[in-house]
């Protein structure tokens, strides 16, 4: 199979989908909409992206893609831990404090903001497409005094020295990445929970709206684990929302429960129904 992932070589994405798919031949594109659209297009039999994050919380683009552009639906969920790392070309790496610029993906940025402030304060952050385009960045540039942050991986694969370890703001920093395919998918990995989630667009004009909606799990004793916002793209003030449930044996009763949100007038898209995976490191911790 063809399984295409945030890239290039050694990001996080890169070892979220080597750990699901580790006989499969994986397949590095430059943004998340690009492995979307991918699996959307049929070009490639699953994608791995990024969904959320311990620190930051929700990855905007892959929500707002996954509701507006796709219907591929989730397949599995993989939970690995991420360390940031802090690297520089080896010729600069007795000079790294001061950088003039510091690349990483937002979320790598945002993630060790903490770091930055107290360690690089000032100095020039720049957003790229992933973690491991950084440090791919930082070997192709070695007359730049610049540093990123990126997986240790990318380090090795790029030839880098790390200056700074676990430069994130805190140690339990995990991120959940959605497998997308359209086959049933099989993973030679220990399975948690099941999972399932929707989007859901309110009924319009009615008092207590999102109130009834979650009624609507409440008594059938059906437990969330995330409910999230996001624009509509219609007009100022529309959202959609985001809702993660824990349906496993709960099959009727989530049915049941979307149609009595389709009776009170609101919208309801099932965006897949998974288990979730979660990855430990060598020394046992997620």
């Amino acid at each position: 199979m063809d399984i295409a992932y945030l890239g290039p070589v050694a990001s996080f994405t890169h070892s979220a989908a080597q750990y699901a798919f580790p006989d499969e031949n994986l397949v590095p594109l430059g943004a998340i909409p690009d492995a979307i659209m991918a699996i959307q297009k049929g070009e490639v039999d699953a994608a791995v992206v990024p969904i959320e994050n311990t620190i930051e919380g929700g990855v905007n683009i892959t929500l707002d893609y996954l509701f507006h552009f796709a219907d591929v639906p989730i397949q599995a969920e993989i939970v690995l831990p991420i360390a940031q790392h802090v690297m520089v070309h080896p010729k600069n790496e007795a000079v790294w404090k001061s950088a003039q610029k510091v690349l990483s993906h937002p979320q790598g940025l945002a993630q060790c903001a903490k770091f930055l402030q107290d360690h690089l304060y000032g100095v020039e952050q720049i957003a790229t497409p992933s973690t491991a385009y950084a440090a791919k960045w930082i070997k192709e540039h070695p007359d730049e005094l610049a540093a990123a942050i990126a997986p240790e991986m990318a380090a090795t694969e790029y030839g880098l020295h790390v200056v700074q370890n676990n430069a994130q703001d805190i140690e339990l920093n995990q991120t959940r990445f959605a497998v997308l395919s359209r086959k049933e998918l099989k993973l030679s990995l220990p399975a948690d929970e099941e999972k399932t989630s929707i989007s859901v667009i309110l009924p319009n004009n009615l008092p207590g709206a999102l109130h009834k909606v979650l009624s609507a799990f409440s008594w059938r004793d059906i437990d969330l684990s995330k409910i999230e916002s996001r624009p509509l793209k219609t007009s100022l003030g529309e959202y959609f929302f985001l809702i993660d449930l824990y349906s496993s044996k709960k099959t009727e009763l989530v049915q049941n429960a979307l149609s009595e949100i389709a009776l009170l007038g609101g919208e309801t898209k099932v965006l897949g129904t998974y288990h979730v995976f979660r990855i430990l490191t060598s020394n046992g911790e997620e």
